[in-house]
């Protein structure tokens, strides 16, 4: 699909299916290399991570972990600045490399909430991993480890992202398109 329709916004294709999934087999091999000794426990943040997530782990071959931690800053098609903890970390997480695992960092103020939250556990070590990057949005300092795609300031749906609650079903990323 070249165009899709959710609610009010018109969408048309930003990044295919196939060029998401060599970037991702991409990040995978430098974790591989980094990581092959730790027995890393990745941390994925939900909703929006669950597709990058799973793909990137099919393309992992060391001893790992995982788990899953639910956050809330968005409301709409705009970051609210607030972030809300909505399901925690159970897991033991002193001493371990943990690696968190996000959709996309645009403020970074999600990821800067994440990474306290994992500090105050004693990890050994913490790594971020994300599918998408907005340089032009950040608004924190972050050590942004592997990065799959850089993208400009433009507001998208699909492979896990969405738009109200919908979207995240589609293989590709889309754009809102602007000629409508």
């Amino acid at each position: 699909m070249n165009v899709i329709q959710i609610k009010d916004k018109r969408f048309k294709t930003f990044i295919p299916e196939a060029e998401i999934l060599k970037e991702v087999e991409r990040v995978a091999a430098e974790i591989n290399r980094d990581l092959k000794d730790c027995n890393p426990l990745f941390v994925s943040v939900l909703n929006g991570s669950f597709m990058f997530t799973a793909d990137l782990m099919k393309c992992l071959d060391l001893p790992c972990e995982i788990s899953f931690v639910k956050l809330a800053s968005y409301q709409g098609t705009s970051s609210t600045g607030k972030v809300k903890e909505l399901v925690g970390l159970n897991e033991d997480i002193t001493g371990r490399t943990v690696v968190i695992v996000e959709d996309i960092v645009d403020t970074g103020i999600t990821m800067e909430r994440v990474i306290e939250t994992l500090r105050a556990r004693n990890p050994k070590d913490i790594r971020i991993a994300t599918l998408l990057v907005k340089p032009d949005k950040l608004k924190v300092n972050l050590n942004i480890d592997y990065v799959a795609m850089n993208i400009p300031n433009d507001f998208i749906v699909g492979y896990g992202l969405d738009y109200d609650g919908l979207g995240r079903n589609y293989r590709d990323i889309y754009v809102v398109d602007e000629a409508e």
